[in-house]
């Protein structure tokens, strides 16, 4: 006699299993807006001092969102984990994150990363990026304090494990980053420019033009009295100011007053040299230094997995008094 079982349901001997149980259907206007329904949660503009790290034993401090972000695992923007590193003379730091691209700031100190027995030595302003499969050593020669991101958010998300290298180890020196910076700084048109800044690219990733196939990286200027128009874009900037001094200020908000180019009710984030804040997608932000000495800052994002999709979308205010 035939077995007749109803659709949606897998008949194994005697055992019928149910694989409708997790389905559902929503009409459309439902999810078209789920940030603006609440479905999903936004990113929020967070701030994160430097006295988080620049005291006490050897330690990685976690800049961790996953409350607000609503992740069953840490992550400082969807896709990202932002975290500082801490490591006393003398000691070291193990890591072997599940990620397909680490990034070390390196804020103070000096020291060298044994990778896949392979040294690196690095000092106060380099950068240092790392593959896929990369389990290094961190040791300091001196007090060292490193601001550290990494891909793993993307990865949990996913599900996935990253096995693949695609780039190598690479270290991007403070004195030669410094040096590019200074030439785009003192160009004859670098006052016309909405940013005075310098791109961090390997150059095996020549589409997306980005310092990893997942991370974009900035080294910028705010000059002495400057206030850079509005921008926005599409990914989170997990910014870190690598020296400012008071007066120095980013306006965060969602509207920009068509007459003057000027973000209407922003909120306001007071710099700080060592601080990190968050920058949420699609808001717009100005920079702003009212103070007597240049500020420099660094954001990191996962623009260069957005210039791959093709849905980066930058957006600049143009006004003229």
């Amino acid at each position: 006699m035939a077995n007749h079982v109803k659709p949606g349901q897998f008949s194994v001997g005697t055992a019928d299993e149910n694989w409708t149980g997790d389905a559902q259907f929503l009409e459309y206007t439902t999810a078209a807006d789920p940030i603006g329904s609440g479905i999903i949660s936004p990113v929020p503009a967070k701030e994160f001092g430097p006295e988080l790290y620049n005291s006490g034993e050897t330690r990685i401090i976690t800049l961790d969102l996953s409350k607000e972000l609503r992740t069953e695992y840490p992550a400082t923007s969807p896709s990202l984990l932002a975290q500082f590193i801490r490591i006393n003379a003398k000691d070291h730091i193990d890591t072997q994150p599940n990620a397909t691209s680490e990034l070390y700031y390196i804020i103070s100190g000096a020291g060298s990363t044994t990778v896949n027995g392979k040294k690196i030595d690095w000092e106060k302003g380099d950068f240092l990026t790392l593959p896929a499969g990369s389990a290094s050593r961190h040791t300091a020669k001196e007090n060292t304090t490193i601001y550290y991101i990494l891909d793993t958010p993307l990865l949990d998300y996913l599900g996935a494990k990253a096995t693949e290298a695609k780039f190598e180890p690479t270290l991007f020196t403070a004195e030669e980053a410094n040096a590019k910076l200074s030439e785009v700084a003192n160009a004859p048109d670098a006052h016309l420019k909405n940013r005075i800044s310098i791109l961090l690219n390997n150059q095996r990733f020549d589409q997306t033009l980005t310092i990893t196939h997942v991370l974009w990286a900035m080294l910028g200027i705010v000059p002495v009295g400057a206030s850079q128009a509005p921008h926005s874009h599409k990914s989170v900037a997990l910014d870190f100011v690598a020296y400012a001094a008071p007066g120095t200020y980013t306006l965060v908000g969602d509207k920009v007053d068509p007459l003057t180019a000027q973000i209407i009710d922003p909120i306001r984030i007071d710099w700080e040299t060592g601080k990190a804040f968050v920058t949420p997608p699609g808001l717009w932000h100005s920079h702003h230094n009212e103070s007597g000495e240049p500020a420099y800052i660094i954001p990191i994002q996962d623009a260069g997995l957005q210039t791959y999709l093709r849905t980066l979308d930058i957006q600049f205010t143009h006004y003229e008094k």
